[in-house]
């Protein structure tokens, strides 16, 4: 399953879109990236955000803060954009420093503005199936399944990784009406999780471990779906490192019908539905 091909698919619609929404007479949507330290991984994120909003149409700025910023006034800075109107998106980059509370910050958000469907209103929406901001992986593996055809009302769907961020969210999804998947989340906790995950006509890896699923965690024929973005040292490599999944893909990919690779799977999916939620900010249309 071609991520790459399907982000551009979704991301030259959300241009379409954009360039139309103009055209009656709006502005261009606005998204506000807030970056607070110099997380590197964070920063070329952010960098790869700012250059799919420019192909597409989307005006983005990157606010840059210190990693020593006191909570306070990041607060406030999320705050003045909230009143902004000049901004329609507005997306704090994760993880942030460790002395500043995540969950205030997530809270403080408009959830009008909460183009990363992280505010507990939007979460609340998704979970008793009201139009809301979702999360943009999630939102992205949705997208890929049913670009793909893969028939989903009915089927098992085995989601390994509970995040507030994948693993939840995307459990709501594949269980709203019209999707109708039989879900069952799973964790490190996890009793004999190999026979369940054998069990799944769609399994989905969200645990953060290399390599975690192998061949003979998979129903034959399954479709995998490799959320997993892990570093991996490779003195072969010019940057000293490799990406993989949570999947081993060699071994799984001879036993799945369908698997998405890392990279160029869900990763660009990403990008691709956090533009097009930030287009529907702008249009006021989520709700």
């Amino acid at each position: 399953m071609d991520g790459r091909a399907v982000a551009q698919a979704v991301r030259e619609e959300v241009r379409e879109e954009v360039a139309t929404w103009v055209a009656s007479g709006h502005r261009a949507p606005r998204l506000a990236v807030v970056l607070a330290g110099d997380h590197p991984a964070s920063a070329s994120y952010v960098r790869g955000k700012r250059k799919a909003s420019a192909e597409v149409g989307v005006e983005s700025e990157t606010i840059r803060r210190d990693a020593d910023i006191s909570e306070q006034a990041l607060l406030e800075l999320v705050h003045a954009l909230n009143a902004n109107d000049g901004i329609d998106g507005i997306l704090v980059q994760l993880p942030l420093p460790g002395h500043i509370s995540e969950k205030r910050v997530i809270h403080a958000l408009d959830p009008a503005k909460d183009v990363d469907g992280f505010h507990p209103e939007n979460v609340g929406r998704l979970l008793i199936g009201d139009p809301a901001f979702v999360s943009a992986t999630p939102a992205g593996v949705m997208e890929l399944l049913v670009r793909a055809k893969i028939d989903i009302p009915g089927k098992r769907a085995v989601i390994v990784g509970r995040s507030n961020i994948v693993g939840k969210p995307l459990a709501a999804l594949m269980m709203q009406r019209g999707t109708d998947a039989t879900v069952t989340v799973c964790h490190s906790r996890t009793q004999n999780l190999e026979n369940v995950t054998r069990q799944a006509d769609i399994l989905v890896a969200a645990i953060g471990r290399p390599a975690f699923i192998t061949q003979d965690m998979v129903k034959p024929g399954a479709t995998v779906i490799d959320v997993g973005i892990n570093r991996i040292d490779d003195p072969s490599r010019e940057r000293g490192y490799r990406l993989v999944g949570d999947v081993d893909f060699d071994g799984v990919s001879k036993q799945a019908g369908h698997i998405t690779p890392v990279p160029g799977g869900v990763g660009p999916m990403t990008i691709a539905m956090l533009l097009r939620n930030t287009l529907a900010a702008a249009q006021g249309t989520y709700r």
